[in-house]
Parts: structure tokens; C-alpha cells; sequence
């Protein structure tokens, strides 16, 4: 095995897609990678939650915004909107939902999260 690899989320090892939602995942000797990519109108209680199962997202999230915009409001009592250049890290018990009519697109790098998150 060479000193760098170089994968694609175009060219990803998986992809998932419930309603509205795109998961390319990636898997990088050892680690695991995902690009979500949210459309407008996208809300975790109505297009993952069925595949989910929970009353909220029990995923932990850290990861940066490529585009776009969400909402994201933990069950904790915060709310935030999240956007292009930022980095977060959401913590479980949350639901979050698409801002406006632009594609939401975020690298997540939580290898849990990467490895299960709407996987049916």
C-alpha cells in the first residue's frame, strides 16, 4: 500500500438514497468518509426517520458544509443553522430540515455516523 490514497465521492463504495437524501459513502483503508447531500424540502423526521426508527437522529455528526443550508434543533432546547465553510459537530437527539430552495451538501467525517447513517 502506497503512503497516499485518493478516493472519489463520485465514484463512491456505497450509496444510499431515502427520500430526498443522497449518502455516497467512501471507505479509506480503515476509515469511513460520507458526502449527504439534502434536497429542498428535506427533513430528517420525514425522509429518514421511517428508515431510521427513533423519534430523533441518534447519530453523532461531525463534518463541514460544502453548500447550502440546514437547520438542525437537539431536543436539548438549541437551534442553529449551519452553512456553507462551517464545521459542526451534533450530538444525538436532533431533528434538521433544508433552509430555502438550495441543495444541502456536507462531508461528514464520524466514522459511525458515515458507516450507518440511513442505511436501511
Amino acid at each position: 500500500m502506497s503512503g497516499i490514497e485518493r478516493f472519489d465521492f463520485d465514484s463512491p463504495t456505497e450509496t444510499r438514497t431515502p427520500e430526498k437524501t443522497r449518502v455516497d459513502v467512501v471507505r479509506i483503508d480503515g476509515t469511513t468518509a460520507a458526502r449527504f447531500a439534502f434536497e429542498p424540502g428535506w427533513k430528517w423526521s420525514e425522509c429518514v426517520k421511517p428508515v431510521a426508527g427513533t423519534d430523533s437522529c441518534q447519530a453523532r455528526h461531525v463534518g463541514v458544509v460544502q453548500s447550502g443550508s440546514i437547520h438542525v434543533a437537539h431536543e436539548d432546547g438549541t437551534e442553529v443553522d449551519i452553512g456553507p465553510g462551517d464545521a459542526y459537530v451534533i450530538e444525538p437527539g436532533h431533528d434538521a430540515w433544508v433552509n430555502g430552495d438550495e441543495r444541502f451538501v456536507a462531508l461528514e467525517f464520524e466514522q459511525q455516523s458515515a458507516e450507518q447513517y440511513a442505511a436501511q
